[in-house]
């Protein structure tokens, strides 16, 4: 082994130097033995040329501690979710805890997990044969090792039906039970909406959130020194007291929360159909007992409960952000009568939202727009509960709150917040100490409201962070208002901006996997702050706004800080963009917030709706293609019209590659079938979404090239098929 060792550890500097280098020496360390459960027996498959790459993407760096924790793909090697990573990362909780809370003996956490299970879907791990120790690795087996560790540590661990190895705990409900048990924090094991094959581990503070700067820099530097892990077996754990059943009885508490919080706001008694999609996740024991609590009458499609493949959703991407995801519910309601559909992700801390129209086209609402019609609906709306209090939001989030809240009166905004649901945590921990906030001083028990961008929303101060339930909860109730009234949340929507302004958000991303991704990312970043725009379409940037500038946004208090700081905002008179790194996801993310002056018209209703989001939209094609240039990238049409969860570099090879062999294709007639090309295509993009069917990820782009070669040269065979095809 020593000599493959020494060859690949040659072959990663000379491939990629200084990286290269730091790569090497994490693969010497865990081949030595030296870390818990790191299965050097299975890396030393890894050694050779054949997997130099692989081994350098698995080595180059730590997993980094991001927004609250770690996520990535699971895999063998220090950059990835594995158990060594996981041992590390809890032993680490564990000696942080002992550190803070010396004089306490009887420390408590809370074990969370949601369903995921690791498949191998891209076949990453082919090479090793059909069995190998991270196949079959679930969040739940994750959670159940946490559980051993904290045990080994005299911490007691609370978790789910600790005999059942399907069972599971939503991220709200977890934040609920660490402050209703009295307990010290907890862990969360799951990767939100990420696809199947990743997963992550999420700390917890005693207040039920997750720590900020520089809280979570103490919690990161003890856990660098954490490879003493102790540990006790699960079953002895148990039978010791040290493990423990999560009380059946919480899980009524948690639900009463929102039973009250609806407070029989609707009477009679729904009768429209409601259509909720846990896609695979565990959705159904919040979002689901919520809404049977209070007769809401539900329909669930029978193939997207519990599922940690998420086999039932397109391109495995259980995220309520991505229209896509939804489509087999949205099929589901048209068959028995639903007009609307909601969902949440695999945690069931996201929400996502549908309706159907009259034309019968479903409409997806974004999570600007869902904060919008809930805020309004909170505030304004005469028929509605007419709350005045607290609104929190991040910088990023729709501005379209701050004029319900004037509009309402005798309430307050914070809508300054990084992004991140931790940093309205934080506003509603230092409400409860008595501090305030930047000014704002009011109790936790004020809050109307706190919403981010990205389908999140908190409804009670008792839950510290995002909770699909009560958002659902009011949707359901206001579509059956307006469904008996004829109308539907679209129109109410369209009549929030005519009574506000026209306000709108875009939001987009820029994927990028890998080392080079995030050079790349770095690079972008970098290249703002030397040569900031003067202009973004034909408006001039009136202020820069960069939030590393410590003059000032103040002094970092903790490497920890810089990420999260990571923030560039231009502004001018017609919107506001601002570019950010993801802290969880291999993405750098923009987001384009149109103010209600930008060249407005006199549009009402629907041709409202359409001209804001024409414009925001426009805005943002072109920062995200400035973006690229940075990098001395460039995407045409077609590339830009892929979904942007797809990666950049598999957008430039569909670009580079697919269309001119696709073109090729129809030239040649080397297909005499529309089912042949299209069996042709899925082979060619299969690596868009491995382990699911891609194809529909290609259709928007290959309508707008059948309507250009249509121009060109009318009669290619199969052309007008396959653009029937894509615009199905």
């Amino acid at each position: 082994m020593t000599a493959a060792l020494d060859r690949t550890c040659a072959l990663l500097e000379e491939r990629y130097g200084e990286l290269g280098r730091g790569a090497a020496a994490r693969l010497r360390q865990w081949l030595s033995g030296a870390l818990p459960q790191a299965h050097p027996e299975i890396l030393e498959r890894h050694l050779g040329a054949d997997h130099v790459d692989l081994v350098f993407d698995a080595f180059w760096q730590v997993l980094p501690f991001g927004t609250g924790g770690r996520r990535g793909r699971v895999g063998y090697g220090a950059n990835r979710i594995n158990a060594t990573t996981l041992a590390m990362t809890v032993q680490g909780h564990c000696n942080y805890l002992r550190s803070t809370l010396s004089t306490r003996d009887d420390l408590q956490v809370v074990v969370a997990n949601d369903v995921r299970i690791f498949n191998d879907l891209a076949g990453t791990y082919a090479f090793l044969g059909p069995a190998h120790p991270l196949l079959g690795v679930s969040s739940r087996s994750l959670g159940r090792l946490a559980c051993e560790i904290y045990a080994g540590n005299g911490i007691t661990a609370w978790c789910p039906r600790p005999d059942d190895d399907k069972a599971t705990l939503t991220t709200p409900e977890l934040s609920y039970l660490i402050a209703a048990l009295g307990t010290e924090g907890g862990v969360n094991l799951s990767a939100s909406h990420n696809p199947p094959d990743d997963n992550g581990v999420k700390i917890y503070d005693a207040y039920g959130s997750q720590p900020i700067a520089p809280d979570d820099q103490k919690l990161i530097d003890v856990m660098a020194d954490a490879t003493d892990v102790r540990s006790l077996p699960f079953e002895e754990a148990l039978e010791r007291g040290l493990v423990r059943a999560v009380p059946e009885e919480q899980h009524a508490k948690y639900v009463d929360l929102y039973v009250a919080l609806y407070d029989d706001i609707f009477e009679p008694l729904p009768q429209h159909p409601i259509t909720y999609t846990p896609l695979c996740g565990c959705g159904m024991s919040t979002v689901g007992s919520v809404l049977e609590r209070l007769g809401f009458p539900l329909l669930v499609p029978d193939d997207q409960g519990a599922d940690g493949r998420f086999s039932a959703i397109p391109f495995r991407a259980p995220n309520p952000e991505v229209f896509q995801a939804t489509k087999p519910a949205r099929d589901f309601a048209d068959a028995h009568g639903s007009k609307i559909v909601l969902s949440s992700d695999p945690d069931a801390d996201r929400v996502g939202l549908e309706i159907k129209l009259p034309d019968g086209s479903w409409f997806h609402f974004d999570g600007n727009q869902i904060a919008a019609v809930l805020c309004y609906y909170l505030m304004l709306d005469p028929a509605g509960p007419k709350r005045r209090g607290l609104v929190i939001e991040t910088l990023v989030t729709t501005k379209i709150l701050r004029r319900v809240v004037d509009e309402a009166g005798d309430s307050c905004i914070i809508d300054d917040l990084l992004v991140g649901f931790k940093y309205v945590a934080d506003v509603l921990k230092r409400l409860e100490r008595g501090e305030g906030y930047r000014g704002v001083d009011c109790s936790p028990d004020q809050l109307v409201l706190a919403a981010e961008e990205s389908h999140g929303v908190i409804m009670v101060p008792a839950i510290r962070d995002k909770d699909a339930s009560p958002a659902c909860m009011y949707l359901a109730a206001l579509h059956q208002r307006l469904a008996a009234e004829g109308s539907n949340l679209l129109d109410y929507y369209v009549e929030i901006l005519e009574r506000l302004g026209g306000y709108d958000n875009v939001n987009r991303s820029i994927t990028m996997i890998g080392a080079d991704g995030m050079l790349k990312k770095d690079r972008i970043m970098a290249s703002l702050r030397q040569d900031p725009p003067r202009s973004i379409g034909s408006q001039a940037v009136r202020r820069f706004v960069d939030y590393w500038d410590e003059r000032e946004f103040g002094p970092f208090v903790s490497e920890s800080d810089r990420l999260p700081r990571n923030v560039i905002q231009m502004q001018t008179d017609a919107f506001i963009v601002t570019v950010r790194p993801s802290g969880t996801e291999p993405k750098l993310k923009l987001y384009c917030q149109l103010l209600p002056d930008a060249g407005a018209g006199q549009e009402r209703g629907p041709a409202l709706l359409h001209a804001v989001r024409e414009r925001a939209n426009e805005t943002a094609r072109q920062v995200y293609g400035d973006l690229l240039r940075r990098i001395d990238v460039s995407l045409g049409a077609a590339g830009l019209l892929l979904p942007d969860i797809v990666d950049l570099a598999q957008k430039l090879a569909f670009e580079q590659h697919t269309v001119k062999a696709l073109r090729a294709a129809l030239a040649s007639g080397a297909h005499a079938e529309l089912d042949t090309l299209l069996d042709w295509l899925r082979d060619a993009v299969a690596p868009m979404a491995p382990g699911t069917d891609a194809l529909p990820a290609v259709k928007a782009p290959i309508a707008w090239l059948c309507e250009t070669w249509q121009r060109e040269q009318p009669r290619l065979p199969l052309l007008a098929a396959l653009a029937a095809w894509a615009e199905s």
